[in-house]
């Protein structure tokens, strides 16, 4: 027990160290989220992790949802956040439905824990995968999106990063925000192309696209959903992750 605690708190403060990294990476997320959020907006933040979002929202003077299952994690978002009544705090993972969901745990790099038996399964041999290791479960609550909504009022803008989830996420969305973002993987096409479909269904009819953490478009322009569908599809593997930013 005492050695899961370090080996949580390593992969916790590892986190720390790489989405806290400087004023220049805290500088281009405030210029790029600018685009979507304004000060007095609501924001949800679907699978918060240590809160580096959390912070950018803040200081574009939004109100943020922040929706965290990893215990470690809500304890740290507490920490840094806990005593700012402009963040919400809530300790569940978002799928399709209410209820609760095996939550599986990567303690040495908590980011990509996930509740998608599906992604880790894709994960295994992938390039740029090696020594991923999901060893512990824990049972969570999970809620829906639209309950979000209900419980705390229509965002202008969500970001969904929910590690292979994000089609389950939205699943349970009926009522589309101005705008969303959500986490894809080369990994797992598939769940990224149903995600998109789940999108333009819900009447989004332009898209771009950014690589890992670049906070840079990856087109001069919007492309539709059939021209992100052909996008995602040729993508190499290497490209390995990136989020899909969708706007009606």
């Amino acid at each position: 027990m005492m050695f899961e605690r370090l080996k949580t708190a390593r992969g916790v403060a590892r986190s720390l160290r790489i989405y806290y990294g400087g004023r220049h990476r805290r500088g281009a997320m405030d210029e790029f989220y600018r685009q979507y959020v304004q000060r007095g907006d609501l924001v949800f933040d679907i699978g918060a992790h240590v809160g580096d979002r959390v912070g950018a929202f803040r200081r574009l003077g939004a109100c943020v949802v922040a929706a965290e299952p990893q215990h470690a994690l809500v304890t740290t978002l507490k920490l840094i956040y806990g005593r700012d009544r402009s963040v919400a705090i809530e300790p569940v993972a978002v799928g399709a439905h209410e209820g609760s969901v095996d939550l599986r745990i990567n303690i040495a790099n908590p980011t990509v824990s996930t509740a998608s038996e599906d992604f880790i399964a894709s994960s295994q041999g992938a390039p740029g995968w090696q020594g991923q290791k999901w060893n512990k479960s824990v049972r969570v609550p999970m809620t829906t999106l639209d309950a979000l909504i209900a419980k705390h009022g229509m965002p202008s803008f969500m970001k969904i990063d929910v590690e292979g989830f994000e089609a389950q996420a939205l699943e349970g969305l009926t009522k589309a925000p101005a705008a969303l973002s959500f986490e894809f993987t080369t990994i797992q096409r598939d769940v990224a192309l149903a995600c998109v479909d789940r999108c333009a269904a819900l009447g989004y009819t332009k898209f771009n696209a950014v690589q890992g953490e670049s906070l840079s478009f990856a087109h001069t322009r919007h492309l539709s959903d059939g021209e992100i569908r052909q996008w995602i599809g040729a993508l190499p593997a290497e490209f390995n992750s990136g989020d899909i930013y969708a706007t009606r």
